[in-house]
C-alpha cells in the first residue's frame, strides 16, 4: 500500500510541470504565429508602400525618363556613321620554287644547315606570317607614313555625303595651313606619335581566320567607305610586296653565299649540290618577280558598303531610357523614405 501511495504522489506531483511545459510550448506557438503574421504584414504594407512612393511620384519619373530618352535620341542622331569595308582572302598557293625548296629541305636539309642556309622544309607557314607581320608595329607604322593616313586616321571625325569629303576636326587639325593644332600636355605635342597612329589604326583594323577553310577576312571601320576601301586595297598590297621583298633578299642573300662558298669547294659532288641549291633560290626569285599577289590572294574585293556599321542609334536610344526610368525611380523612393 504504501509503495502504491508512493506512487500516485509522485504522478501528482509531476502532472503541475507538465501541464506547465504544454502551456510554455503553446505560448511559444502562439507567439512564432504572430511573428508570422506580422511579418507577412510588414511585407504587404511594404510592397503596398513601395508602390504607393512610385505612383506618387509618377511625374518625377516620366519627366526624368523623358529627358533621358530625348537625350540619347540627340546623342545618337549627333553619332556619325561609320561604314566598315571587308575584303575575303585565301592563302597564295605556292609552287615553283617554293615547293623545289621543300624537296631540296628533304635531301640537303643537312647540309643546307650547315652551309647557313634556310630552306624551310616547306612547312612554313607564310600565311600565318604575313598576318602577323601586317598587325606588327613597324609595318603599319610605315604603311601610316608611305599612305600619309595621320589625317583622316587622327583628325577626322565625320564624312560629307554629299560631297564625298572626309570632315575634319578643327580643334585637331587646321586644313589651310596643315598643320596640327590640338592641346596636350607636354611631353606629347600636337602632332600624333606613330605610335598613337598605330594603336588608332589597330583599333579600325579586324583581322580573321576561319579554322576550316582557311579563308582571311580583312575589315577595315572608317567615316568615309571609300577611305575604308582604299585602305584595304593597300594593305592586301603592301603585305603582298612586303612579303615578297624579304623572300627575294633571303634568296638573293643565300646565292650570294653560295656562290661564295663555290670557289673553296673541290669536290665535285659537292659542286653540284651547291648548284643545285642555288638554282632553287633563283627558283624562288623569279616566283616572287611574277607572282603579284604573292602571300594573298584576294577572292572577294573590297566594295563600297552602303549601310552604316555603326552606330547602332535604336539600342542607344533603348538603353538610355530605360537607365533614365531606373535613375528616375531610385530618385523616388530616395526621396520618399527620407522623409518618413
Amino acid at each position: 500500500m504504501s509503495k502504491s501511495v508512493d506512487t500516485l504522489n509522485k504522478s501528482s506531483q509531476a502532472t503541475p510541470n507538465d501541464v506547465n511545459a504544454q502551456l510554455l510550448q503553446q505560448q511559444l506557438l502562439q507567439q512564432q504565429l504572430l511573428l508570422q503574421n506580422s511579418q507577412n504584414q510588414d511585407d504587404e504594407i511594404d510592397l503596398a508602400e513601395l508602390w504607393h512612393a512610385i505612383w506618387s511620384g509618377k511625374l518625377i519619373i516620366i519627366a526624368i525618363s523623358a529627358i533621358f530618352a530625348i537625350s540619347s535620341i540627340v546623342y545618337a542622331i549627333k553619332q556619325p556613321n561609320i561604314y566598315k569595308a571587308t575584303t575575303l582572302l585565301a592563302p597564295a598557293s605556292e609552287q615553283g620554287g617554293a615547293g623545289g625548296l621543300g624537296k631540296m629541305a628533304g635531301q640537303f636539309g643537312g647540309l643546307a644547315s650547315l652551309a647557313g642556309i634556310n630552306l624551310g622544309g616547306g612547312g612554313t607557314d607564310k600565311t600565318g606570317l604575313a598576318l602577323q607581320v601586317l598587325k606588327s608595329r613597324v609595318f603599319l607604322e610605315n604603311f601610316i607614313s608611305k599612305h600619309q593616313l595621320l589625317v583622316p586616321l587622327m583628325a577626322a571625325k565625320g564624312w560629307d555625303i554629299t560631297t564625298n569629303t572626309l570632315i575634319i576636326n578643327d580643334e585637331m587639325y587646321n586644313a589651310e595651313t596643315k598643320a596640327w593644332v590640338r592641346e596636350v600636355q607636354a611631353p606629347k605635342k600636337p602632332e600624333p606619335s606613330m605610335w598613337q597612329a598605330y594603336k588608332a589604326f589597330l583599333a579600325v583594323l579586324s583581322v580573321t581566320t576561319d579554322k576550316e577553310n582557311g579563308m582571311i577576312t580583312l575589315a577595315i571601320e572608317h567615316y568615309s567607305p571609300e577611305i575604308a576601301i582604299q585602305w584595304l586595297t593597300w594593305l592586301v598590297n603592301d603585305i603582298n610586296i612586303t612579303m615578297r621583298e624579304q623572300d627575294k633578299f633571303e634568296a638573293q642573300s643565300s646565292i650570294n653565299y653560295l656562290t661564295n662558298k663555290l670557289n673553296e669547294i673541290q669536290l665535285a659532288d659537292m659542286q653540284t649540290i651547291f648548284y643545285q641549291l642555288i638554282e632553287e633560290q633563283t627558283k624562288t626569285i623569279m616566283l616572287a618577280e611574277v607572282s603579284k599577289e604573292y602571300v594573298l590572294k584576294t577572292i572577294d574585293p573590297a566594295n563600297a558598303p552602303e549601310e552604316k556599321a555603326k552606330p547602332k542609334r535604336a539600342l542607344i536610344v533603348v538603353l538610355g531610357t530605360m537607365l533614365g526610368g531606373i535613375l528616375s525611380v531610385l530618385i523616388v523612393l530616395i526621396r520618399y523614405f527620407s522623409k518618413k
